[in-house]
């Protein structure tokens, strides 16, 4: 029994699910592991507490005099649930989250310990910066970086094989002060958009103390196999994508897998995932099957932005983790199996000022001022920097999604939906005097309820939608930080809110305002409109219309992150303080290297399986048909039959492959242009495809598709 069928052996064989562990309370046990408000006044004094707190409400820099106090009391509380060491939590440009770990001991002098945690310890922190991507930045004998206590993100406690360890979110900085991280520029975006909205309001005479809150919802989808099978695939244990595989006969065609009913194996993940996700304070609400088979769906509530992309990542890793513990694999790559649907994540996007959200349309939105200046801006902000919308999303991954039918194309347009797109048209052309309303939808049984209808449907092919009272940028990657394009997004609008800003600041007394409010909007509209689109966006006519109205198209990596260091960017960024030149430079070459060592290792990875596992597999066939054949001879009289037409195909597919593997290795070596990596990759991986589905079954060393996506 070759490995394939002994893993599918085992799988079948193991059909009793461990029960799940139950809450007590899982109301309680919310955020049981987080020094979160509730925590910090149980064990601050306090004077202290109360000038945390100010600083968490209202973004004042913190009192220094405060630290040592809020250490204690966060060492306290996390050596009582059973930490011995603290770490600086922080997100480098790796694309991953990083960490060191300290412990609390010291010695006391007398050959004892104590546990000491000091305010410096809390505050800051000192990695070795020469380590981590910088663009050059950094060289490698200047290796120091500082890490900086971020007190809007809550400590919490992380339990991995139960040990618990104290994770204190930090920001990441280099010795010279330029930024190597993705929460430093975050920060910086939701302050100047904070600052703008309130100044934008202001406008309408409403003044407000304290942040802005720019809230995010990530959905994440992600797939799931089984281990057994992951550990028998180098492509998907080293570059978290399937390089070879022909898709099955049957897939996603029957669309009976999504919201279908979960597997208790299956289940039993999701309950311990949440288990985990809710004590370290994340809202995770929604769990289901997602389109494609093998594949899932993770959605928290909406949190403030900084903290939901610092959820994010915790989201991310306790997936592998959980996923691991259940004898699962948890597959982010935004396309691990070619010809099925990829993952994405869902970034849902939205700003309110005190009580107010800036995108809430209310019953009638032509009525509502305040959301239809909001509304105009992000149109404005979208279609002025949709290159760098698409460049935050760029990626080795991404680019094997993006407009494959399944995912927003790489063009960037926005949809408005019926409702909003008729009172565009009527600010357009003089100003908006009606709102259509949904109706009440009768289904035809009269057992079932009169549904109240919404006044517009909802696009899943745009990358860029209204929906309800947020935007959601569908085009972000699976295994993406949400952290980019929110920096983008919030510093656009921020842009958009300071110049409809100025032009009211400077009416005249006695100006009618809401007449002069008109005009603006009325000419953001005629210039900006091009970019929405409530049409099919995975449509070849969709690409040709978008030609015609100038919009951006850039449908590679290498072609996208350039976009970061184009003039107008830099200008941009510095302008409102998010980014220097040197910042957005060195970003450009770390992704460009890494877009390009994925690459490359790819190539290399199909080039070395091609012949330790395609070329042997073809070959070993050909050798038992040439076998079969002999026998036929020797009793059929040498006559040509299709046995020797199976031969001769065979052989031919295995000459095929060895000339595709050895282009492959002579593209690799010639170190040419990346397309024509690729380009020789993709016709390997057709080659081995082909042959995937005529050799002997028992033959083949790589479990296929229609095991990995449907035995779990």
């Amino acid at each position: 029994m070759n490995s394939r069928k002994s893993a599918m052996a085992e799988i079948a064989s193991a059909t009793n699910v461990e029960n799940a562990e139950r809450f007590s309370n899982f109301v309680d046990e919310f955020g049981r592991d987080v020094f979160g408000i509730k925590t910090m006044s149980d064990y601050l004094p306090k004077p202290v507490y109360k000038k945390l707190i100010a600083t968490i409400n209202t973004g004042k820099a913190i009192d220094s005099s405060i630290a040592d106090d809020v250490a204690h009391a966060m060492k306290r509380w996390a050596i009582e649930r059973g930490a011995t060491h603290y770490t600086h939590w922080f997100m480098p440009l790796t694309g991953a989250s990083a960490e060191k770990h300290d412990s609390f001991l010291e010695p006391d002098g007398e050959g004892g310990v104590i546990a000491r945690f000091s305010g410096k310890n809390l505050i800051m922190g000192e990695p070795d910066a020469s380590s981590f991507p910088s663009g050059g930045l950094r060289s490698t004998f200047e290796a120091r970086g500082y890490t900086a206590w971020d007190p809007t993100s809550p400590a919490f406690i992380k339990r991995a094989a139960g040990v618990a360890t104290l994770y204190i979110p930090t920001a990441f900085c280099s010795y010279t002060g330029e930024v190597l991280d993705k929460k430093t520029p975050l920060l910086r975006s939701m302050q100047v958009l904070g600052t703008q909205a309130k100044r934008l309001l202001k406008c309408f005479g409403k003044s407000f103390e304290g942040r802005a809150t720019v809230t995010l919802g990530a959905e994440q989808e992600y797939f799931l196999i089984d281990k057994r099978f992951y550990v028998q695939r180098p492509d998907l244990m080293q570059t978290g994508r399937t390089l070879f595989g022909a898709p099955p006969q049957r897939h996603q065609q029957l669309e009976d897998h999504y919201f279908g009913a979960i597997k208790p194996r299956i289940l039993s993940f999701m309950n311990d995932l949440d288990r985990e996700l809710w004590r370290m304070g994340i809202p995770a609400k929604t769990r289901h099957n997602e389109v494609a088979p093998a594949q899932f769906e993770i959605a928290p509530m909406f949190e403030e932005l900084n903290l939901a992309v610092d959820h994010n990542m915790l989201i991310m890793d306790a997936l592998k983790r959980i996923a691991d513990k259940h004898c699962f694999a948890c597959l982010l790559h935004e396309k691990p199996f070619a010809g099925v649907n990829g993952s994405g994540k869902h970034n849902n996007w939205s700003i309110s000022v005190g009580d107010i959200n800036l995108l809430n349309p209310g019953y009638d939105p032509h009525q509502n001022a305040i959301f239809l200046t909001s509304l105009c801006a992000v149109i404005q902000a979208v279609d002025l920097h949709a290159d760098l919308l698409r460049a935050t999303i760029a990626g080795a991954g991404n680019d094997q999604r993006l407009g494959a039918n399944e995912a927003p194309p790489a063009i960037i347009s926005m949809y408005l939906g019926e409702q909003l797109s008729d009172i565009v048209e009527q600010i357009e052309h003089g100003g908006a005097k009606s709102s259509k309303h949904g109706k009440n939808l009768k289904i035809g049984a009269d057992i079932l309820p009169v549904l109240p209808c919404d006044a517009t449907d909802r696009n899943r092919t745009s990358p860029f939608a209204f929906t309800g009272n947020k935007f959601e940028f569908r085009a972000a990657g699976s295994s993406q930080s949400c952290a980019s394009p929110n920096i983008v997004l919030n510093t656009a609008v921020a842009e958009s809110f300071d110049e409809i800003a100025t032009k009211l600041e400077s009416l005249p007394k006695g100006a009618d305002f809401h007449n002069e409010l008109q005009k603006i909007l009325s000419s953001i509209i005629r210039k900006h409109k091009k970019i929405i689109f409530n049409g099919n966006n995975y449509g070849d006519a969709w690409r040709k219309e978008a030609a015609k109205r100038g919009l951006p198209n850039y449908p590679t990596t290498p072609e996208a992150i350039k976009l970061f260091i184009k003039k107008e960017n830099i200008e941009f960024f510095e302008k409102y303080g998010v980014f220097n030149e040197v910042e957005l430079k060195s970003r450009y070459e770390v992704f460009l290297e890494e877009y390009t060592r994925k690459i490359e290792i790819e190539a290399g990875l199909a080039l070395k399986m091609a012949r330790t596992h395609v070329i042997p597999a073809i070959s070993s066939y050909l050798a038992r048909l040439g076998e079969s054949l002999e026998v036929e001879r020797r009793v059929g009289g040498g006559k040509k039959s299709k046995l020797s037409e199976l031969v001769e195909r065979v052989s031919s597919r295995l000459n095929a492959a060895i000339d595709a593997a050895d282009f492959l290795e002579r593209e690799i070596l010639k170190k040419n242009e990346l397309p024509k990596i690729i380009s020789a990759m993709n016709n390997l991986r057709k080659v081995a495809d082909a042959a995937e589905g005529e050799v002997d079954n028992d033959l083949w060393p790589l479990p296929k598709y229609c095991e990995m996506l449907f035995v779990y």
